[in-house]
């Protein structure tokens, strides 16, 4: 019997990750390429009228953008200093960690066309209705993201999408970026996503195998039920907008409605536990509120209108992804396995740069450069701090930042995995640590 489940479990596993694999590489191919070839100028400059035209771009060019809920945030404060209105930041925060490229792709391949192209239609209308009713109902909270801004300033740090470069220029030629955009795709994307893509596949195999198909079977017919379990179950928990994929298809491949799966697509990337927090503290409390109802009341409307209004037909479990067969992992081709050796091979190249080369190779290499050439004989201005509430390469690139803004600062080095920052030269640890906290982190002295 446990044999029979391994094989069983491994069958579901290899099939969805063998679906997904040429679609996710390829989304982190454009989301790189987005990244390095488009200024990032044009993602502020037509952000800043209190209006509603506002909104909408900023919701636009916030779905393509491969953002998690926390990297969105410090993001969007960067725009709020470049003059974006208030507003606006919110429908981009909103729009953000609900798609990207890399999930739109993957949703193609694991749920077909129709889901592929609702998605991101729900998250521009449901950022565009959040946005609307923060310029309406929270005027007073204004105040406290353009402080926020203020607090994150750093003028003398040459920044790009949430990645920091001080004395680091940025590369000029087609062969430099192209670099950068592969760089960027498959080392700091897999970084980020990657963890949260491997236990999204761990979980749906598993659903598949030991979830009996009578359970939400039986549900099937209370639709308005079935998405309120899952918001019940998506809000706290974290769950990024690729790794949420193929959960919702195993749920669907037991009984989940269309409409319900939807929901948790939408509602598990951008709403959770560790992002309300922040977003409450940097944006405000009423901001905070318009969030959460937008995206819940968003979410339903959409899910609500796919189960009632448009085709079953058009959004069923293709039959391969729910397959457990003896001889399912026999229907793959020789493609199929490059792709997913592919797919395997960057993601440990990406964990091993994470956990063995202290994060991204610029800056440890620019970090070893540094101590070697101007601070072999300061040990004694060196610090080190706590810091709390980073779970990706945005959020480490951007707690740089801050650090790097603080005046006496000569250099810093944040580790991801060990949840520190290294300072060298004469600083105020009370400013860096409110600088720190003005982009929703929390940092604190190391004994």
């Amino acid at each position: 019997m446990l044999l029979q489940f391994i094989e069983h479990y491994w069958n579901a596993l290899v099939t969805m990750t063998a679906e997904m694999a040429p679609y996710l590489l390829l989304g982190f191919l454009i989301a790189g390429l987005l990244r390095m070839f488009v200024p990032r100028s044009i993602y502020s400059k037509h952000l800043a009228p209190r209006n509603m035209k506002s909104v909408v771009k900023a919701a636009a060019i916030g779905i393509p953008l491969p953002l998690c809920s926390c990297g969105v945030i410090p993001t969007a404060v960067g725009l709020r200093k470049e003059g974006a209105s208030h507003g606006a930041c919110t429908s981009f925060l909103i729009a953000t960690p609900q798609t990207g490229v890399d999930s739109i792709a993957a949703t193609y391949s694991l749920m077909g066309l129709p889901f592929a192209i609702v998605r991101p239609i729900a998250a521009l209308f449901t950022a565009m209705f959040g946005g609307w009713m923060v310029n309406k109902y929270a005027r007073e909270d204004e105040a406290i993201s353009a402080q926020a801004a203020k607090d994150g300033d750093h003028d003398h740090c040459d920044c790009d999408d949430g990645h920091c470069h001080h004395d680091e220029a940025q590369p000029t030629t087609f062969m430099g970026k192209l670099y950068g955009a592969l760089d960027y795709a498959f080392v700091d994307m897999m970084q980020d996503v990657g963890k949260w893509l491997v236990i999204g596949l761990l979980i749906a195999a598993l659903i598949t195998v030991a979830v009996p198909n009578e359970w939400l079977a039986a549900l099937h017919d209370y639709k308005l039920l079935n998405m309120l379990i899952v918001l019940a179950v998506a809000i706290p928990m974290y769950v990024c907008a690729t790794g949420s994929i193929p959960i919702a298809v195993s749920l669907m491949a037991k009984g989940l409605t269309p409409g319900a799966a939807l929901v948790l697509l939408m509602a598990g990337p951008a709403v959770n536990s560790a992002s309300m927090l922040v977003i409450g503290k940097v944006f405000g409390r009423r901001t905070l509120w318009l969030y959460i109802l937008s995206i819940v009341i968003g979410a339903m409307l959409f899910g609500l209108g796919i189960d009632y209004l448009l085709p079953q037909d058009w959004f069923s479990v293709q039959s391969a992804i729910a397959a457990t067969g003896e001889h399912c992992t026999h229907c793959l081709t020789t493609m199929d396995w490059i792709w997913i050796a592919l797919l395997i091979i960057l993601l440990v190249n990406a964990f091993a740069r994470q956990w063995f080369g202290h994060g991204h190779h610029h800056n440890h290499e620019h970090h070893e450069h540094h101590h070697e050439d101007k601070h072999h004989d300061h040990d004694e201005d060196i610090t080190s701090y706590s810091i709390q509430g980073m779970n990706c390469n945005h959020c480490k690139a951007n707690v740089e930042r801050a650090i790097r803004s603080v005046e006496g600062v000569e250099e810093v080095e944040v580790s991801l995995h060990e949840a520190t920052a290294t300072v060298a030269g004469k600083h105020d640890s009370s400013a860096l640590i409110e600088r720190v906290k003005a982009i929703g982190y929390e940092a604190t002295l190391k004994d």
